[in-house]
């Protein structure tokens, strides 16, 4: 893999200390690396599968897609900034990369990182991040832990079904504590726990979405948004464990300011949140007789085969 390759990690090291020199060329960068040009795009297309002055321009792109997310500077200082001489040079180049003109791209951006078989991008304020080649986080653990999460979630809503109107917007009281959330209610806690996925579902795509939205949804209503949301939101998280990219930063705009999360923030967030939200509600629907197998212990994948907790 490239990412365990030395030469390759001296190579982006390089590059990432010379973004701002108009003289890093990939001869250069070969003789800073001991080899002729020749074999630096030789090993390069080998192992990364790009040659250096594509890799370099492709890094170069991803850091002006990162600076059109600010308002203040001009596309044209962005451009120089970038290596390229002109507006027009420039505004060709990123449109190839990224299917829009840096202008539509400020105004609705997307993903500043441009595909790559090495997976190194670009990342703020001014370094390169290589993929880890240990798998980082225990990625299958998250996802079930997602999964457990959403699957609680339905099985509280299922529980709400059978709760009289009157009972489900009964207030619950939380003494000598703050709250997440103002006038709590069976009901106000479990559309939170669906709108919280809505929320980084689309976060993740770049789309606007009206927070607390499902604020006045129905429990069956609630149902079938937690099918939509639950499942876009897990397969977010199987695809950024199965890809080792839980590190990656994604942008959300969808507010009007640029924010930078990482997948791994992000299901941390929810769960925490999600967590609490849970647990308010399971004690709200304990005290009506319904009682909630929210353990994670419980969970299935997460059970051993030998005696163990009851489930």
């Amino acid at each position: 893999m490239a990412e365990q390759n030395p030469f390759f990690v001296r190579f982006v090291e390089l590059v990432a200390a010379q973004l701002d020199d108009p003289l890093s060329t990939a001869e250069s960068l070969a003789q800073q690396l001991h080899v002729s040009t020749s074999q630096l795009h030789r090993l390069l297309g080998a192992v990364a599968g790009e040659p250096p002055a594509q890799f370099r321009r492709r890094i170069l792109l991803e850091r002006a897609a990162y600076a059109l997310l600010g308002p203040d500077r001009s596309i044209l200082d962005i451009a120089v900034d970038a290596g390229y001489a002109s507006h027009e040079a420039f505004t060709r180049a990123f449109q190839r990369a990224y299917a829009a003109t840096p202008s539509t791209w400020r105004g609705r951006p997307g993903d500043p990182r441009i595909a790559s078989a090495n997976n190194v991008h670009f990342h703020p304020p001014a370094g390169l991040v290589l993929p880890t080649s240990d798998g980082g986080i225990p990625m299958d653990l998250v996802t079930i832990m997602v999964e457990q999460h959403v699957a609680v979630v339905a099985q509280l809503l299922h529980a709400c079904r059978g709760l009289a109107a009157a009972t489900l917007e009964q207030p619950i009281t939380v003494t000598n504590a703050d709250t997440v959330d103002d006038d709590l209610t069976i009901r106000l806690l479990a559309a939170r726990l669906v709108d919280e996925l809505g929320i980084w579902n689309a976060a993740v795509a770049n789309v606007a979405y009206t927070p607390h939205s499902c604020d006045h949804a129905s429990i069956p209503e609630l149902e079938n948004l937690l099918d939509e949301h639950g499942e876009l939101f897990i397969r977010h998280v199987r695809d950024a464990s199965a890809g080792a990219t839980l590190g990656d930063t994604f942008v959300d705009a969808t507010s009007g300011t640029p924010y930078f999360f990482t997948y791994a923030g992000m299901v941390a967030h929810v769960l925490a949140y999600g967590a609490y939200r849970r647990t308010l509600c399971a004690g709200a629907l304990e005290a009506h007789g319904v009682t909630l197998t929210e353990d994670p212990l419980s969970w299935p994948p997460l059970r051993p085969d030998g005696p163990t907790l009851p489930a």
